[in-house]
């Protein structure tokens, strides 16, 4: 077979001529971040579906009090654990980092990443931290002890099995990757932009890639020294006891290790997210951002304030009442910087000549939906509220609304907006608006009734019910399958767009305000011809029917 392509998705020898295996070897061995950017969001969009089934025989099980489609209860006890590990470290956050890979170069005007080979290096753990991760399956000793890992559930002497340690390993595999790509964003950030250009002119989604980097050089050496304790003590449990009451450890200290990275990682799953906002809202308004620099601080105060809020998850455990204070009060003023950014997408859209496309139609729900996750955040922030709340389904409604009406939806608004750059081909906009319309609806009918069920006392992670709660939870799960099947059409249209859509020019939406959009759709290899300059150029019109100004000039 001969593969023959354009832009970066050429083959990159013998004028353009290649067998399939080859043109697969090219793949698996490139050092172009655009490639490696597909590949991250290959994989993660294949870890999406595989969380996706998870959650659906969850949802199939609690459809009826009582057990019914599951008979082994230990089988379903994984399964929460298993989901919220496919969602968070396999899927959002590496697709993100896609998205960066293939974008974040382009608008600071680099050729590429800073250091090819390691951005490379740190895909390629992804897929067997995966295997390793989900070993369990292959074994069946699957960890029953959710994604929090918590001793002394986690450890040796309540979790024997391979699985487990399985798991924890794929985790810190993980941490690896994100380290490695981290580094190399930061790297390029700062290094590599295009003459003329400062940090504060660098545009907003570059911005939330660089906060993020920084969150995750932070953070995750604590959850990875947390995990390498834990296994640590379940390898050789007569040595070692760092979280085991009985050998004079303290489970609640894994609990700080964890969620000192576990919130800021909330906040790693949504800045990109944020960042592709600040792109598509300005686009498709066909104005400036509202407030640059006040976006910029903000994000920068988000992530500064999410590392001193994570004993909010912990106020069940029986800390001090000072400290319980302490912490409900910043987790209460985190909210502001959010608020900020709100405020100011809305300032964007007011006044505009707003066009509905799939993108836009996606961040508008966004901005619907994500403040329903806040709000719900500021409820749980209460002490005597949380304690109440914690652990019903409260929590799972607010976990979902932030991470799916939250992350997934602007996932979903950054893959349509720069689909035809990635791709050099428009998706389909029918398909697209009926995929939104699905997922907005249907994101409402599953989770929504949550907060209600929480309220009246529903635990989350149970096996079984109380029968008053049997038509809530039929609803629920009527909700997610319907949700579930949308997502097929997402994959459906950008599968056959890909090969079949129609081809798309440059500035695929005339309005597009950076310097992905003054090259090819896709980009060459090199992203640029001539290195670029940076030159601010006024937009003088608001209009329907003009293309935008650009922000930047393309050569000197």
């Amino acid at each position: 077979m001969e593969i023959r392509a354009k832009g970066y998705l050429s083959p990159l020898s013998e004028k353009g001529k290649h067998s399939l295996l080859t043109y697969l070897k090219e793949w698996a061995c490139t050092t172009d971040a655009k490639r490696i950017g597909v590949m991250y969001l290959i994989l993660s969009l294949f870890m999406a579906v595989v969380g996706g089934v998870l959650s659906i025989l969850i949802r199939l099980e609690l459809m009826q009090s009582g057990p019914s489609i599951i008979t082994d209860d230990s089988f379903y006890n994984a399964l929460p654990g298993m989901h919220a590990t496919a969602m968070i470290f396999f899927f959002i956050i590496p697709c993100f980092t896609g998205v960066g890979n293939f974008i974040m170069p382009i608008q600071i005007g680099a050729p590429d990443m800073a250091f090819p080979k390691l951005n490379l290096a740190a895909f390629w753990i992804l897929p067997p931290a995966a295997l390793l991760t989900f070993g369990g399956f292959f074994f069946n000793s699957l960890p029953e002890f959710g994604w929090t890992a918590y001793p002394p559930l986690s450890t040796s002497v309540y979790s024997p099995i391979w699985g487990a340690d399985l798991w924890v390993m794929g985790i810190i595999l993980v941490g690896v990757s994100s380290t490695m790509a981290a580094v190399n964003f930061l790297a390029t950030a700062f290094n590599m932009r295009c003459k003329g250009m400062k940090m504060f002119q660098v545009p907003l989604f570059t911005w939330s890639i660089i906060v993020t980097s920084f969150l995750i050089l932070a953070a995750t050496p604590v959850l990875t020294s947390a995990l390498i304790m834990l296994t640590l003590e379940r390898t050789f449990p007569g040595v070692f006891s760092f979280f085991s009451p009985a050998g004079g450890g303290d489970p609640i200290l894994y609990q700080h290790l964890f969620w000192f990275y576990s919130h800021p990682a909330v906040y790693i799953m949504i800045l990109p997210g944020f960042g592709m906002i600040n792109e598509i809202i300005p686009t498709f308004s066909r104005k400036h951002i509202f407030g640059y620099a006040l976006m910029v601080w903000s994000m920068v105060a988000i992530a500064v304030l999410g590392f001193v809020v994570w004993a909010h998850h912990m106020f069940a455990t029986g800390i001090a009442v000072q400290i319980r204070v302490g912490f409900m009060f910043l987790t209460m003023l985190i909210a502001v910087p959010t608020g900020i950014k709100v405020f100011s997408w809305l300032a964007t859209v007011w006044g505009g000549s707003i066009k509905f496309d799939t993108p836009m139609l996606y961040a508008l729900g966004f901005l619907a939906l994500f403040p329903i996750g806040g709000l719900s955040g500021i409820v749980l922030a209460a002490v005597p509220v949380d304690i109440q709340l914690h652990d019903t389904y409260y929590v799972v409604a607010h976990i979902h609304y932030v991470l799916v009406a939250g992350s997934v939806m602007t996932i979903f608004a950054g893959l349509y907006y720069w689909f035809p750059k990635m791709t050099g081909r428009m998706y389909n906009e029918f398909w697209g608006r009926v995929h939104f319309w699905i997922t907005l609806v249907f994101i409402n009918v599953t989770f929504f009734i949550q907060h209600y069920l929480g309220m009246k006392g529903m635990p989350r992670r149970y096996y079984d019910y109380d029968p008053q709660f049997e038509a809530l939870n039929m609803l629920s799960s009527f909700g997610s399958f319907v949700l579930f099947a949308a997502q097929f059409i997402f994959l459906a249209n950008v599968v056959y767009s890909s090969f079949k859509g129609k081809e798309a020019k440059a500035n695929s939406w005339d309005d597009g305000l950076h310097l992905e959009w003054l090259i090819s759709s896709p980009p060459d290899h090199h992203n640029f011809h001539e290195p670029p300059v940076w030159e601010p150029i006024v937009r003088q019109h608001v209009g329907p029917d003009q293309p935008g100004g650009l922000w930047h000039r393309y050569g000197e």
